[in-house]
């Protein structure tokens, strides 16, 4: 079981579960709720973080990414911890539980939530599987911002009110940009080993100092869009309530900008899915306090 966590990845899970509660928070303040939909939203999330764990994993083991040398924790697969085939059928069994969980978003919010959930999927796959893996040509980030940032709140205000405001669109993107944060820290701590094995991330390809630049950035942008729907004239100033989480942010962005050894950045990495959480935890809360949008 505690090799079965390692592979899951069981600490990155946050990042699937806090956009889901932003999202629910906006339409819970305005006074619509299902509990179901809340339930198989949250967990089909998780189910495919867990499986694009998976996927990568396995993948990257395959591509010979995963060398003794890495900085991070032990990959299962490329450890020998586990075989390559129960990593695989692990895999495909998250994603069938997430179909599952789809399935019934579809039913009770709509038809069009089976292309977000098939994108998803494919997204979670293709980051290191398939001919041409987007994570090896440095637009993991891109695509962890569009689909744990946009498409997770947006797509969980969806299937509470089968509206999309703009107010959901703008309260994802704090959210992506840290999510995005949380990989560029894993690139910036696997920079060499990447380079080394022909990952061209998007560390490898800004460079190191350039890249942590990037990161600081998104800390950064994140904490000024958060209010803006304030700023707009919709909601109100308990949309400030992440800013409780300031403090962090900046402890975390001395790390990535003074530190290049793997325990400092793998420290980091932690911190900042923390910070993910801790931050989206306010500004659900705050979200919550001013309200909510409804139709």
């Amino acid at each position: 079981m505690r090799i079965w966590v390692m592979a899951a990845r069981v600490r990155t899970l946050p990042a699937a579960i806090a956009p889901v509660l932003v999202g629910t928070s906006l339409a819970l303040g305005a006074g619509h709720f299902r509990a179901l939909a809340f339930i198989a939203a949250l967990l089909g999330a998780v189910l495919i973080q867990v499986g694009t764990n998976l996927s990568n994993d396995y993948s990257d083991a395959r591509r010979g990414a995963d060398t003794e040398d890495r900085l991070g924790p032990v990959r299962v697969t490329a450890g020998g911890l586990l075989p390559p085939s129960q990593v695989l059928i692990a895999t495909y069994v998250s994603f069938a539980l997430a179909v599952g969980c789809g399935a019934y978003l579809v039913a009770v919010a709509g038809p069009e939530l089976i292309a977000v959930g098939a994108a998803s999927i494919l997204a979670g796959v293709l980051y290191t599987g398939g001919p041409r893996p987007y994570g090896y040509e440095g637009l993991g980030e891109v695509f962890v911002f569009l689909f744990f940032g946009i498409v997770a709140v947006a797509g969980s205000y969806f299937v509470q009110v089968q509206r999309l405001p703009w107010e959901a669109f703008v309260c994802a993107v704090p959210v992506g940009l840290l999510a995005s944060a949380i990989l560029v820290v894993n690139n910036v701590r696997d920079l060499e080993t990447d380079r080394r094995a022909g990952k061209r991330t998007l560390a490898v390809r800004l460079g190191r100092e350039r890249t942590r630049m990037l990161y600081g950035a998104m800390l950064v942008g994140a904490f000024i869009v958060a209010p803006l729907p304030w700023a707009f004239g919709s909601l109100d100033g308990w949309l400030l309530a992440p800013w409780a989480a300031a403090p962090l942010a900046l402890r975390l962005a001395r790390v990535v900008r003074s530190r290049t050894d793997g325990p400092a950045l793998n420290g980091a990495l932690a911190g900042t899915g923390a910070l993910q959480l801790v931050f989206c935890l306010l500004f659900a809360a705050g979200i919550l306090a001013a309200g909510g949008i409804g139709p």
